[in-house]
């Protein structure tokens, strides 16, 4: 039996979930997210309570089994308390900015870089090197912070560029220049 699959998924206080053939569809104070799973895969709500069975012990199964889990997990996790991820502008002149829906970058190129977030992601800019990216589904909310990141990742040598807060960055060493040439 899946570990992952065979715990239940506890619902909080203000969380609905309505389940009609392989369609689920959560809502929350957050929002409202619906996804269709597998078939084979049953979701069953016992005492405010969310459980998957799985019909067999087979490869397929077993491996639907745990992911069927973990979507419904982080569906009723976004609708409930929401997700985000926090990111860093590190390198001088490095800033970015808020333009109505758009988030602006200045990260070294010759031109400013716009990023138009999904409507449902929300992008808060603290200060000029600190954004904040929030939303009920887990999958947008990475997507949308990887694509920022994307923009200028961190550089190995000096590591300027847009990072993920508390990402460690290991810097390369770089040219040795002639340290230990005999003329």
């Amino acid at each position: 039996m899946s570990r992952v699959g065979r715990m239940p998924i506890d619902m909080p206080q203000g969380v609905e979930v309505a389940i009609t053939g392989g369609e689920v569809t959560v809502r929350g104070p957050n929002g409202e997210l619906a996804r269709s799973f597998h078939p084979d895969i049953s979701i069953s709500i016992e005492d405010k309570t969310l459980k998957v069975s799985r019909p067999s012990d087979s490869k397929q199964h077993r491996a639907l089994h745990g992911l069927t889990r973990s979507l419904l997990a982080n569906m009723v996790e976004g609708v409930s308390r929401g997700f985000q991820r926090n990111l860093e502008l590190v390198g001088v002149g490095y800033r970015a900015q808020k333009s109505g829906d758009k988030l602006v970058l200045q990260v070294g190129y010759s031109h400013p870089v716009e990023i138009l977030p999904p409507p449902e992601v929300s992008v808060v800019v603290e200060g000029t090197n600190r954004i904040t990216v929030r939303g009920a589904d887990k999958e947008l909310v990475g997507e949308t912070a990887a694509r920022i990141r994307r923009v200028r990742p961190p550089d190995a040598y000096k590591g300027r560029g847009i990072r993920y807060q508390g990402e460690m960055v290991r810097l390369k060493p770089g040219k040795s220049g002639k340290v230990g040439r005999r003329g």
